[in-house]
């Protein structure tokens, strides 16, 4: 096992300046201000969050590399449960490699050295040409008692992204109860043969009490630039994942259209938040998770809309609380490529779907300077939240910075709730 090193008070680092967003930029001369310490803002709803503590899992700005997109589940377990993360290398713009897997079972204070997991590397087609996956979002099954991990393909071409993809759809792998994974499979769609793309990376699923999924996808239909956004209802069997029902299709024409949606559910309603490309983050709401509102843009309580530009947003559930974690626009990095650090949580008042400014908290802070110096401030993202306990939620992402070849540290941030989750 690989023993974890936090942010630490002790001595200087060579990150000399720390911008934390509190209404104005606090320059600070080491990483104290961000190691087990209190995030900026008020109490949240009901003074749920009690503190946000940080952790550096892989120092991969110090060591050449970036472990991306970290994505955990939590798995049953005694004394404490085990903690599954997918994650993989990237070395250019889009540019993964093999998917792998680290396991915890001390609930993140130490991972396992990332193994790779059978099925999700490249395979070449040609000499020049290799498909590979990546967004993969694992999921534990309770019962069948695995992990269903989803993502989708990628074509490469000549040691980068093609600029011109070959059709690209959803793929999975399940981890069985001994740890074993199973061979990679294509979550099929009647109709594929309509779309360019259609896919469920980076998004969040709810898994219903019966077993079955709801599962958000963007479609890209052929000869078309906008995705739509919609949901179906799976049955998973702990092998195979089969689509039963689709709900209503979402459309927005600007740009790309809709990406990247995440679902949720709480106190028996659904919540999908979705990527748009109009400077918009966008949020719907349904009895049975298929059957969506109008999307509305993501504002505050007195309706001032939020600045997001094309980035993905994901959920927090408590028990007393909907929560969302977002980047947005703001003063200190006004200059930061879509404003892609510090993150943001606030609470979502779900009467009006809408967030409360007074409870919005830094997760995990911008570092660097994002007026003067936006270059050399790590972008975050693509993240994740995973319900670790019913004391703690968490926010994993890795850090990138494409001036310096995609490197970056992989974070973990920690909600601590002031009372428990009983979720």
């Amino acid at each position: 096992m690989m023993t974890l090193i936090a942010y630490s008070s002790n001595g200087p680092t060579r990150r000399q300046f720390l911008y934390c967003l509190t209404g104005t930029i606090a320059a600070c001369t080491s990483l104290a201000c961000i190691a087990e310490s209190r995030a900026s803002g008020t109490p949240s709803k009901a003074g749920l969050i009690d503190t946000i503590s940080r952790k550096v899992l892989w120092h991969g700005r110090r060591d050449g590399y970036s472990w991306f997109h970290p994505r955990v589940c939590m798995i049953p377990g005694s004394p404490n449960p085990l903690a599954l993360m997918t994650t993989q290398k990237i070395t250019g713009s889009d540019y993964y490699h093999a998917v792998h897997c680290s396991v915890s079972s001390d609930l993140g204070k130490s991972w396992a050295e990332p193994q790779p997991i059978p099925g999700l590397g490249r395979r070449s087609v040609s000499d020049t040409v290799q498909e590979g996956v990546c967004d993969v979002v694992p999921d534990y099954h309770p019962q069948t008692r695995t992990v269903v991990a989803i993502g989708h393909n990628v074509w490469y071409e000549n040691g980068r992204k093609m600029r011109s993809q070959r059709s690209r759809f959803p793929v999975y792998v399940v981890r069985r109860q001994d740890g074993t994974w199973s061979e990679k499979r294509i979550l099929p769609w009647k109709d594929a043969h309509t779309f360019s793309i259609y896919t469920c990376g980076c998004g969040q699923r709810v898994m219903l009490p019966d077993g079955n999924l709801i599962i958000p996808f963007s479609l890209g239909y052929n000869g078309r630039n906008n995705r739509t956004v919609i949901s179906a209802l799976c049955t998973f069997d702990g092998n195979e994942i089969r689509m039963i029902k689709l709900g209503n299709e979402l459309i927005n024409k600007t740009k790309r259209g809709l990406l990247e949606p995440s679902m949720t559910s709480f106190n028996g309603r659904f919540y999908m938040t979705i990527r748009a490309e109009d400077n918009r983050g966008y949020v719907c709401s349904s009895d049975d998770g298929l059957h969506w509102s109008p999307p509305q843009p993501w504002s505050w309580l007195d309706g001032s809309r939020l600045t997001m530009s094309t980035t993905q947003q994901h959920w927090l559930v408590h028990s007393e609380g909907l929560f969302l974690v977002y980047t947005r626009k703001a003063e200190a990095n006004i200059n930061v490529f879509r404003w892609r650090a510090p993150l943001y949580i606030a609470a979502v008042d779900i009467e009006s779907m809408r967030l409360i400014k007074e409870t919005e908290r830094i997760v995990l802070p911008l570092i660097g300077d994002g007026i003067r110096d936006a270059g050399n401030v790590a972008r975050m993202g693509n993240f994740h939240t995973t319900s670790a306990t019913a004391n703690e939620s968490w926010v994993t992402v890795g850090e990138c910075l494409p001036g310096k070849s995609f490197t970056g540290d992989t974070l973990l941030a920690r909600i601590h709730w002031s009372r428990p989750n009983e979720m």
